[in-house]
Parts: structure tokens; C-alpha cells; sequence
């Protein structure tokens, strides 16, 4: 890893996607040989010409791109999120600059919201909400999760944490990473590349997956129809994950029993997409992660980060550009590698 630690006697930290008249809160002060300087979005030549560092803010880190010429002293940038696709331009993955996002914070909290999405199909709610709308009584038997089967695409901490999860309310948990290999906590990670094997007998898939170039359209046509019929899937992934043109077509045809999407290829949705109204479909903006009191933990975790910059000690979640993620040393650790 390249050397981060500044030198001289205040560094200048660009706060990117907020402004000084509304700062995140719990940001300032500035520690002590620092200084933040702020830009709510483009154009951004003159901020990046003066920043050492970046800490990029709602998501904008794909603004970065069109001005990273001027950045000549950048040499670390945290991203306020656990996925860092958007932040990952050409030039920034060839550049020595370090690269850290916020892993760990969102592992329970998007591991929840997953279990609710769950439960909500395996509870037959949608029906018993149209049943009230309608004043109608309508009872009717449901089918419980002990027992049944989920498949886990994405071995990192959010996918260990929905296993866990599932597992607890008596689920069979298949979990899916890049390679198969032995876990000392799931026994064995299945590899991705055996999917259309493992999905038959599958009530339930969770993505959870980052978006890289080995993940874009992991679940299309050939993947919904080795599904059971009725089986359903849950995205709290990234949109690029899956061919919603596969997914529409999947939930047309009675093959796939409903699905929870929490991220999409195009964000925000567009109101004349077919997905707002399709029967089935739970459509939710992106906010799997945004429990209350989320932003405090981001900031806080920046400010570890920072902290241990400017004293020149080892950054922790420090992604691997190439890979898209955080690497872990043992992806059998409960903060394993995805």
C-alpha cells in the first residue's frame, strides 16, 4: 500500500456532496492539522487542486471523474458508503491514491431490511393489505421460512450477516461467493459460477453482491429459469446485478413469485417504468442502509479514518481498486470479503 500519511502542518480534507452552511452532522470541528473545505457537486477543478484528501458524501463520487486531472494531491479518498462503484473511475483505480469506504456499518441494519422483505412474501402480505384495502376477510394458510431454502449471493459481511439472520429463523442457507472454498463459520462458500445449480429448490435469493465488472447482469434469463416457480428474489445489492427486461419477463410468466427491489439499474426510478406496477414487485428507493442514525455513523467512521491519516497509522476498509471491495485476510471472518 502506498504511502498516506501527510506531511506539513494542516491538510486540506474536501467534503464532497455537502456545503459549509450545512455540514454532516457531528463533522466539525476540524481535527487538529486539518481543514475542511467543501463542494456540493461540480464544477470541481479548484476544489480537488487544493485537497489532500476527499470525503465523498451521498454518493457523489462519480463526480469526481470529469475534474480528477486536477487532483495532483490527493492521495486518499473515503467514500460515506459500503459500495465504491460509482467512485471507481479509470484514472482513480491506475492512480497510488488509497481508496476506504464505511464497511461494517450497514452489515445489520441492510441485513434486517432484507429478513423484512422475506418475511413480507413469506407471510402472503400483499394480499392481506389488498384484502384490507377492499374490507374484504380473507383468511388463507401461509407458508413458514424453518425449513426452506435461501440462497446468499454475496459471501462479504452483509451476506454473512443475512445468513445468520435466516438461519436463525430455521432457514437452510446457501451462501455464494467469487470462489467455492471452506468457511469456518458456513462450512463452505459456494462460487457464483455454480448459480444455475444451486437455485432449484431456492424459495428465496438475496443479492447482496457489489457492482463489478464480474457482477453486471449476474442474474439474468438462464438464472430465473433454473428457479423453482414461486421462488422470489430480494435485491439490496446494485442494480446492475440484474437484467430487469429477464425480471419482468420471469414475474409475467409465473416463474418468479415476487420481488423486493431495493436498487435499480437507473436511480432514481423512472415514474413510466414497468417495474413501479407490476403485481408482485416491492419497489423501495435505495434506502435499505438509511436507518435512523446512519449519517452520525458515517461521519463518526470517517473521523477514525481521518484521525489515523494524520498521524500516519494504517487506514482500516481500505478497498482493493482492482476487485471493487474491501479484501479480508481470512474471508472466513465474521468481516469477511465478499
Amino acid at each position: 500500500m502506498p504511502d498516506t500519511s501527510p506531511t506539513g502542518s494542516q491538510r486540506t480534507i474536501l467534503i464532497l456532496g455537502a456545503t459549509e452552511a450545512a455540514p454532516p452532522e457531528g463533522l466539525l470541528p476540524a481535527p487538529e492539522g486539518a481543514r475542511f473545505t467543501f463542494a456540493a457537486g461540480p464544477p470541481l477543478e479548484e476544489a480537488l487542486a487544493q485537497a489532500d484528501a476527499i470525503f465523498v458524501w451521498h454518493g457523489r463520487g462519480r463526480d469526481i471523474e470529469a475534474a480528477w486531472v486536477a487532483a495532483g494531491r490527493v492521495s486518499w479518498i473515503h467514500a460515506a458508503s459500503a459500495g465504491v462503484d460509482k467512485l471507481l473511475s479509470p484514472a482513480i483505480v491506475a492512480s497510488d491514491v488509497v481508496v476506504t469506504n464505511s464497511r461494517g456499518i450497514f452489515d445489520g441494519p441492510l441485513a434486517e431490511y432484507a429478513l423484512a422483505l422475506v418475511l413480507h412474501f413469506a407471510a402472503d402480505l400483499g394480499p392481506t393489505l389488498a384484502a384490507q384495502r377492499e374490507r374484504r376477510w380473507a383468511p388463507r394458510q401461509y407458508r413458514r421460512l424453518a425449513g426452506r431454502t435461501i440462497v446468499v449471493v454475496g459471501a462479504g459481511p452483509i451476506g454473512r450477516a443475512v445468513g445468520r439472520l435466516a438461519q436463525a429463523l430455521g432457514m437452510r442457507v446457501r451462501l455464494v461467493g467469487r470462489g467455492a472454498r471452506p468457511d469456518p463459520e458456513w462450512g463452505r462458500i459456494e462460487a457464483v459460477a455454480d448459480l444455475p445449480a444451486l437455485l432449484p429448490g431456492a424459495a428465496f435469493v438475496v443479492l447482496v453482491a457489489p457492482s463489478t465488472p464480474e457482477t453486471q447482469g449476474l442474474f439474468g434469463a438462464a438464472q430465473f429459469a433454473a428457479l423453482d416457480p414461486g421462488a422470489v428474489l430480494v435485491n439490496i445489492g446494485r442494480g446492475a446485478l440484474v437484467d430487469e427486461g429477464a425480471l419482468l419477463e420471469a414475474l409475467r410468466s409465473g416463474r418468479l413469485g415476487g420481488a423486493a427491489l431495493d436498487v435499480f439499474a437507473e436511480e432514481p426510478l423512472p415514474p413510466d417504468h414497468p417495474l413501479w406496477s407490476e403485481p408482485g414487485v416491492i419497489v423501495s428507493p435505495h434506502m435499505a442502509g438509511d436507518f435512523a442514525g446512519f449519517e452520525a455513523a458515517l461521519v463518526a467512521r470517517f473521523r477514525e479514518e481521518l484521525e489515523a491519516w494524520l498521524a500516519g497509522r494504517p487506514l482500516q476498509n481500505v478497498v482493493d481498486k482492482q476487485a471493487g471491495y474491501v479484501r479480508s485476510a481470512d474471508p472466513g471472518q465474521r468481516s469477511g470479503s465478499a
